[in-house]
């Protein structure tokens, strides 16, 4: 049985950092972050290129699944409308696999503390905060498990999601 982990939140919540644990944590993993399939710059969002990030998206994790090598898949991204998470998955060959489901989110206090110490380090960009802001608000109304990070380490982030 392979495991797919789908693990969505807004910019801030610690999605990137978390995962790259939990890839560490589970046997004969493999990591994907969605925002890796579209860095460009200028960074531009179109239809065309929303289609395209959902294909490049889909055909990696296609790939891994479709690999011996990895028993656990793990993908990150904003995903903070259900339809995301349901157009990635349209088309993948899901047979043999357990697909799990979480967003990461935590107190808007947590995450523009979080974001702005990225933004002082020159790592966002100035509009990220209220981007996230307004994607946080969306998570209640997903088909995911919601984990609450304020408070907590990314690796008992991690650990709870090995767990699942």
């Amino acid at each position: 049985m392979k495991n797919l982990y789908l693990i969505g939140g807004p910019m801030g919540a610690g999605k990137t950092t978390v995962c790259q644990l939990l890839k560490k944590r589970l046997e004969r993993s493999v990591f994907l972050d969605g925002d890796w399939c579209w860095d460009s710059d200028p960074f531009a969002v179109t239809e065309e290129t929303k289609s395209m990030v959902l294909s490049n998206i889909r055909f990696l994790l296609g790939q891994f699944l479709a690999c011996s090598a990895y028993r656990n898949v793990i993908f990150c991204w904003v995903m903070h409308r259900q339809s995301i998470i349901d157009s990635i998955l349209q088309g993948l060959d899901l047979h043999g696999c357990s697909v799990k489901s979480l967003s990461l989110v935590c107190s808007d206090g947590e995450l523009e503390k979080r974001l702005r110490k990225d933004l002082a380090a020159g790592i966002r960009a100035p509009d990220v905060l209220e981007r996230s802001l307004q994607r946080a608000a969306c998570y209640g109304e997903l088909a995911t498990i919601r984990i609450d990070t304020t408070g907590l380490t990314p690796n008992q982030v991690a650990e709870l999601i090995a767990r699942l």
